[in-house]
């Protein structure tokens, strides 16, 4: 069987880089919406967000999948611009939450539970917990155990996956980033190899 050319190589690479970048957007569209439609999360915000990012890298893999299809040298510009600044946001953010201690943690859910009513019912129905640090049993809550008065603050039951939770998305968030700086370096070697079905005298 004969070894493929580095133009070809370098063409299927990309192409296979960018069908995984496709798959994994349509899979974060389908769970968010999936979450939305069965009640698992009744947060806009939340299954907007990952929608809109779910969206955002369907496009930029399209991009990028055009481009290496074609070849077109202007797709494959601002797709490694693009990517390389996805790589840079994703890489900080997965670092940080690797590196974040439990006192920081502690501080971001109570932020983060403050700032949406939303989240706070989904929380407490599905841990089953009511109220951040204190139980208000003059208060409402869509917990099981609420009319009960058998409910225990939400704080501990989220802070005892939070560590893991975060170590898992940073693993994954450093896997995609380093994945991200390859499809950079990928694109940059195809984008500045000459296609050898082209016009030889063509200028690139």
């Amino acid at each position: 069987m004969m070894a493929c050319s580095g133009f070809t190589c370098s063409k299927h690479s990309l192409c296979a880089l960018n069908i995984l970048y496709v798959l994994v957007s349509l899979l974060m569209i389908g769970i968010a919406a999936w979450g939305k439609w069965f009640g698992l999360v009744s947060s806009f915000q939340v299954v907007g967000g990952v929608i809109g990012v779910g969206v955002f890298l369907f496009f930029v893999a399209l991009v990028g999948l055009i481009g290496a299809v074609k070849h077109h040298q202007v797709l494959l510009f601002f797709y490694m611009i693009i990517l390389f600044m996805v790589f840079i946001v994703q890489f900080s953010v997965s670092s940080a939450c690797l590196a974040i201690n439990k006192d920081q943690q502690e501080q971001l859910l109570e932020v983060g539970w403050n700032n949406s009513h939303t989240t706070q019912r989904d929380v407490e129905k599905s841990l089953n917990c009511c109220g951040f640090y204190h139980v208000d049993n003059n208060g409402t809550c869509d917990a099981a155990c609420f009319p009960n008065h058998s409910c225990s603050p939400c704080a501990e039951h989220i802070q005892a996956h939070a560590g893991e939770v975060l170590r898992f998305a940073g693993g994954i968030g450093l896997f995609f980033s380093f994945t991200e700086i390859l499809g950079v370096w990928l694109t940059y070697q195809y984008r500045n190899q000459k296609d050898p079905r082209a016009n030889p005298s063509a200028f690139l």
